[in-house]
């Protein structure tokens, strides 16, 4: 984080990132001095709530972040920034989004847990649009966005939507969609029955270090008291909030708890049961230190696909190993009636060895197994996200020369294909990676 001081006296020139939280309330005249280079500009965590109208002079500009301040109104002067791709205003209480608002080069538009009824039209026609986070806002309905061929994540959930428009689901690069928590799907996450699952007293549960931290809560060590004589190691994750960038806490533990029973989960133990503090929570098995994500989140600049370690390859038998077990653990979700949401690497634990488990229900969504032609159309939606992830598999093979490969190649390629309706089912694809020897 830097510092007015640091501004101030010149030790930022030539920078091309800028953090500052300090109780803002207006943009320092000097942030000026550095439009030549200024490429990032961080002012979250402050009290502002307008932007100058000479923002434009930072003719660099490409990411703006403003969440956590007093906005109700999403500046107009952004839409003036010419290379400006990404906007993050988070957690503010932004409820009017004007037309004018939007920059002609938006590809990453964050606008979670506010107060947002309609959008303009004009969202429609940003092409480049790719990634679209609206959970937790007062959304009955959105603007046509069937032009934005680039679109490949959507946050809907935690919104007032009483029906999905039809443009939705032929969406042809749509991948990652969560819509959990709007009328149109949030009574079926209640016939989820918790009473299936131990209530674990707070108690009984003694919690260590902390073990990971996500977007929905945090992870911690510890053990769990199953009698005088009996302890067990497992894993707490505590929620945090009431909103997360994907959805809500309890939707997320509905999810989790209507999807264990399959090898390729992590699964679940239990309920945290806490009289004296209603914060939610859930008991999961505690995984071996060899678990480690396949890959990183995305970043700015590959905006909706994960970041893989310089140098990650992997021979085809492992790909298969992940691939299989992937499959495996949707399919089971999938004849569930859900769906889930944020099927990438990053959300894969894998041993590096013979094992990968599908984590992180953050962005899952239930759907009615009765409404064939929408259920249908969701799954086949996600099967664009593993389409993605087979894309990324593949190129870091270290044998691309594998027979094994071509057939991997034809299923990536049946899942990518832009008309949603002619992808397979998963499965499908469960079944036909089993015939791969």
């Amino acid at each position: 984080m830097h510092t007015l001081t640091a501004l101030r006296t010149g030790a930022l020139a030539s920078a091309r990132r800028l953090d500052l939280a300090c109780g803002l309330t207006e943009l320092p005249r000097e942030v000026f001095d550095l439009a030549d280079t200024l490429e990032v500009l961080n002012l979250s965590g402050n009290q502002l709530s307008t932007l100058p109208d000479d923002l434009p002079r930072l003719h660099r500009l490409r990411v703006v972040f403003c969440s956590d301040n007093a906005f109700t109104t999403l500046p107009g002067v952004l839409g003036s920034c010419g290379q400006l791709e990404m906007i993050g205003f988070k957690a503010n209480r932004i409820s009017h989004v004007p037309a004018k608002s939007l920059p002609p080069r938006l590809r990453w538009l964050i606008l979670t847990d506010n107060a947002v009824e309609t959008l303009p039209g004009t969202l429609g026609e940003r092409p480049r649009l790719e990634k679209l986070m609206l959970a937790g806002n007062r959304l009955a309905h959105l603007p046509d966005l069937s032009s934005c061929g680039q679109l490949a994540l959507l946050r809907l959930a935690a919104n007032r939507l009483q029906t999905l428009p039809d443009w939705l689901l032929s969406m042809p690069r749509l991948a990652w969609l969560a819509l959990g928590g709007n009328p149109v799907f949030h009574k079926l996450s209640h016939n989820v029955h918790r009473a299936e699952f131990p209530r674990i007293s707070w108690e009984d549960l003694q919690i260590h270090r902390v073990l990971g931290e996500g977007a929905s809560g945090v992870i911690h060590k510890a053990e769990w008291k199953k009698s005088e004589q009996l302890s067990t190691a497992v894993a707490v994750k505590l929620f945090k909030g009431t909103m997360t960038s994907d959805g809500l806490p309890d939707s997320e533990m509905a999810a989790t708890l209507a999807a264990a029973g399959h090898p390729g989960l992590v699964g679940v133990e239990g309920v945290v049961h806490n009289p004296a503090d209603p914060t939610p929570g859930l008991v999961l098995p505690l995984l071996d230190s060899t678990f480690l994500p396949l890959a990183g989140p995305p970043s700015f600049t590959s905006c909706s696909r994960d970041v893989y370690p310089d140098g990650f390859s992997l021979p085809v038998d492992k790909l298969l190993t992940i691939t299989r077990s992937v499959a495996g653990a949707v399919a089971h979700l999938h004849a569930r009636g859900l769906v889930h949401g944020d099927l990438y690497g990053h959300n894969i634990l894998w041993n590096g060895v013979d094992r990968a488990l599908l984590s992180d229900f953050g962005a899952a969504s239930f759907f009615d197994p009765d409404d064939r032609a929408t259920g249908d159309a969701l799954q086949r939606l996600e099967v664009r996200a593993f389409g993605c992830l087979l894309e990324e598999l593949l190129a870091a093979v270290d044998n691309p020369d594998d027979p094994r490969c071509t057939l991997l190649v034809g299923l990536r390629d049946a899942c990518l294909q832009p008309r949603v309706a002619d992808r397979p089912l998963f499965s499908d694809l469960a079944a036909a990676l089993a015939t791969v020897g």
